[in-house]
């Protein structure tokens, strides 16, 4: 169809907030999948994947390195992973006529969760949510941060009325995790799930005996 603008795939943005390992995790997933995911990192973000990650990059090189990071924990990527700058308000995903699956802001700053609730699109990842909203199309927003304030909480209320899912990065121990990574699976599950993406990334519940 002409005039639309597309986008393939999911658009997965990565904030200040800590926890880049979820954001990575669910890129490393959907690639391997051989699902396209178009990748936004905010400034913050970098210096959350240098402090946490040990992954020093710039948005010249940020695709690259973070293919590499990823083939070395074993991500046979079979999609293909863009990223966009920021600040460009002019890529597509800035549009609502741009046919993007879902978004996922992992991990999501207090900061990017009060603009959004607010309808500020500063920059992409603020506006491409704004997008997601007004065409009813699916948004997942992971805050990660403790203690919650009533403004933060206010926030995620407005969001979660205005169909955003607020998804806090919540590990569970029923499953017994012997390491961080399988913490950080079952939050990255817990996103794919709300997407309908089958995966295996941890234990579900299931009573004993049944």
């Amino acid at each position: 169809m002409k005039g639309i603008s597309r986008v393939a795939g999911y658009l997965l943005a990565l904030t200040g907030a800590s926890g880049a390992a979820y954001g990575l995790k669910i890129a490393n997933e959907l690639l391997s999948r051989g699902d396209d995911v178009e990748l936004v990192i905010s400034p913050s973000g970098y210096i959350i994947l240098k402090e946490e990650l040990g992954i020093e990059c710039t948005e010249a090189d940020a695709a690259s390195r973070l293919i590499h990071f990823l083939e070395k924990k074993g991500c046979p990527a079979k999609g293909r992973l863009r990223l966009i700058p920021h600040n460009d308000l002019a890529a597509s995903a800035a549009s609502g006529s741009s046919l993007v699956k879902a978004m996922i802001v992992c991990p999501c700053s207090m900061g990017t969760l009060a603009r959004i609730a607010s309808g500020v699109s500063g920059n992409l990842i603020e506006r491409a949510a704004d997008c997601m909203l007004k065409e009813r199309r699916p948004l997942v927003l992971v805050p990660r941060e403790t203690p919650l304030s009533t403004i933060h909480l206010q926030n995620m209320l407005r969001l979660s009325k205005a169909g955003a899912v607020i998804l806090p990065a919540m590990p569970a121990f029923y499953h017994k995790p012997s390491s961080v990574e399988e913490m950080v699976d079952f939050v990255a599950g817990k996103v794919l799930d709300v997407l309908g993406v089958e995966n295996n990334l941890f234990k579900r519940w299931k009573k004993e005996g049944d």
